[in-house]
């Protein structure tokens, strides 16, 4: 497979009167790291069902390893992987029992069972564990685990719906490693995460918000063209006062808590001298004001509320 790993051309999908998903249109290439972004109820899994011939669209047409999802969809399923949040695992098999039985699923038997095998214990750091009760294994081996049964047929595309949900910082870290491992060696990753440090690690994002496509690109690009006003950092006391002030404030289009300081999208720099006055004047010590580069996370928000989240985006 060469060049574009999935292609989706106004894709539309109903259920009934309510429109999950809402002529979206991208595409995805041989050996990228691709995140699929967006809150709950946005369209991220009525989309991933749609690629993984699980679901037929209502409008539009999707391409998947160069098959037609609703014309091939047992060839589909072959090519790809796919890894849920729950993990798919059998709780009260072993280790070895789980990727037997997934090898067996995908096809894989003989020399070429064992072997895959051998690679996902490597792999998941579980040699040695073959006999475990997979119940038994932390959310992190598990989760890795669940990686090498999903991938024991060497699928060119491999889909991780929301995959390090619960998992601890450090096993998150190891599993992201994995992934960019997977594709160095051409495997097209899609994923869906809602931790925006894991979204940095993604070569471009797509955003989507109420069934729409709102953004696509680079991490960066997102950053740089999200904000639709200026991106300032207030530290003041106290914090509950200063926000309910600064949102008062002309000029002031969004503010919100982020960690121990404000984060303020200003229409203009010089609205930032109205925030100082309007908090001085109401006795709220301000220690910082200072425009920051956005994070994805204040582009995500941006693209998310306001007029920022209306229109589609063009791929």
């Amino acid at each position: 497979m060469t060049g574009n790993s999935v292609e989706v051309e106004n894709l539309v999908k109903r259920f009934g009167s309510f429109t999950a998903v809402d002529h979206i249109s991208f595409s995805t290439r041989q050996g990228e790291v691709f995140g699929f972004l967006g809150p709950n109820g946005s369209g991220k899994s009525t989309t991933i069902r749609i690629l993984c011939a699980l679901l037929h669209p209502t409008e539009g047409r999707a391409i998947v390893a160069g098959l037609n999802v609703v014309e091939a969809p047992e060839a589909v399923r072959r090519q790809i992987g796919y890894m849920s949040q729950k993990f798919s695992l059998y709780n009260d098999l072993t280790v070895i029992e789980n990727l037997r039985f997934y090898a067996g699923m995908y096809g894989v038997t003989g020399t070429l069972q064992r072997e895959r095998i051998d690679w996902a214990l490597e792999m998941s750091g579980l040699r040695g564990r073959e006999n475990t009760i997979t119940g038994s294994l932390s959310g992190g081996w598990k989760q890795r685990l669940a990686l090498g049964s999903a991938v024991l047929h060497r699928p060119p595309i491999i889909f991780l719906d929301e995959p390090t949900s619960g998992v601890d910082p450090m096993s998150r870290r190891l599993f992201w490693e994995l992934i960019q491992q997977m594709s160095g060696e051409g495997v097209t990753v899609f994923v869906t995460t809602h931790y925006m440090d894991e979204a940095e690690y993604c070569n471009r994002l797509a955003l989507m918000f109420r069934g729409k496509l709102v953004a696509l690109g680079t991490p960066t690009e997102l950053k740089l063209t999200a904000m639709r006003g200026q991106l300032y950092l207030l530290e003041a006391e106290p914090l509950g006062n200063a926000l309910e002030l600064a949102h008062r404030v002309l000029g002031v289009l969004d503010a919100a808590v982020f960690g121990n300081a404000i984060h303020l999208v200003l229409a203009n720099d010089e609205a930032s001298a109205g925030v100082r006055a309007a908090l001085e004047q109401a006795r709220v010590a301000v220690t910082r004001l200072e425009p920051i580069r956005p994070s994805l996370e204040d582009a995500f928000v941006s693209l998310t509320t306001g007029p920022a989240a209306t229109p589609e985006a063009t791929p």
